[in-house]
């Protein structure tokens, strides 16, 4: 694993990203007059370039995302490699921080990606991926619709270890454009999330992609939710390069796949009010890409799980839920 500050990697991006805002259709503004705020969908039109560069912030600067064509029903598609997947998309790109504020009807929840985890979460993870960094400016991108309140932003920089005027927080709200291709980006950080609840072997994961197709943002929460995850669960594909023997190798292809959960099958919607919109009720196995390939560095010989679904990619992308 790269010894590399993804604090350090992922600054010249967020720096590129505010001096391009006009062009990007984000808002730059500060919170208490103190921490940066990059507004990417909520009070700005945003768009998929925007998108794509957040995605690429979220992988700590260790990874590519492009966006480019493909076929069938919805030819828009991101492609996202890392030549150290394992810390781009565990160690940065999964919300893995759980940001709270509040109680009640103005209680504010959300989720945080990107480099800031490493220095505030406290996530068991990191133990696990012995990596550690130090950084003086920090960036962390966060699921919402409405800004952070300056209370909790106080804190976040203090678990930071950073003063709140080195502190970046890019909001990317689940119905914009550019939260429905960071989201969708995630499709090779969710085949690594599985794999390692799988209890697969992190550093035997020596490289990977993927692929996803963009779906068309809705203003309606569940709606926007639903195809930002199901563009993954019927449409994406990871390729994963692993120093491995051919068993475990044929062993995680076959149970990666999201067609190998109990709770496959129909859209994402309608799982979660089947499971009383309750996300522990759901089978965590669920979140992960239609295809898998993984190819065995020790052997040679590739194998395969899963298959795209696009009937049910179109009951998702055309379809109105909530």
């Amino acid at each position: 694993m790269t010894t590399a500050s993804i604090n350090r990697l992922t600054a010249p991006l967020v720096d590129a990203l505010v001096a391009d805002r006009d062009a990007l259709r984000v808002s730059l503004g500060w919170l208490d007059q103190r921490a940066a705020v990059v507004d990417a969908g909520i009070e700005t039109r945003g768009g998929l370039e925007a998108g794509r560069r957040i995605a690429e912030i979220c992988l700590g600067g260790l990874g590519t995302v492009q966006l480019t064509s493909g076929s069938g029903d919805w030819p828009l598609r991101v492609v996202v490699h890392s030549a150290d997947p394992v810390l781009a998309c565990l160690g940065s790109q999964y919300a893995g921080w759980s940001l709270s504020h509040g109680e009640g009807k103005s209680a504010w929840q959300a989720l945080g990606s990107g480099p800031a985890r490493v220095l505030g979460s406290g996530e068991d993870l990191f133990e696990e991926l012995d990596y550690r960094d130090q950084a003086e400016r920090t960036c962390l991108v966060i699921e919402t619709d409405r800004p952070p309140p300056t209370e909790l932003v106080k804190k976040i920089s203090e678990k930071c270890g950073v003063y709140e005027e080195n502190l970046t927080l890019i909001l990317t709200p689940t119905s914009s454009l550019a939260g429905c291709v960071q989201i969708v980006a995630r499709v090779l950080e969710t085949a690594l999330h599985k794999a390692h609840a799988l209890g697969f072997p992190l550093t035997a994961i020596v490289d990977g992609m993927g692929t996803a197709p963009v779906c068309p943002p809705s203003p309606k929460f569940l709606t926007a939710m639903s195809r930002t995850n199901d563009a993954i669960l019927f449409g994406g594909t990871v390729h994963l390069f692993v120093e491995a023997e051919d068993e475990e190798a044929e062993s995680l292809a076959q149970k990666l796949p999201s067609s190998a959960s109990s709770d496959y099958g129909r859209p994402f919607a309608e799982v979660f009010k089947g499971a009383g919109y309750d996300f522990y009720k759901i089978d965590p196995m669920l979140f992960s890409p239609a295809e898998v390939i993984v190819s065995s560095l020790r052997t040679g010989r590739s194998f395969r799980g899963g298959r795209l679904d696009p009937e049910l990619l179109n009951a998702s992308f055309t379809r109105e839920f909530g």
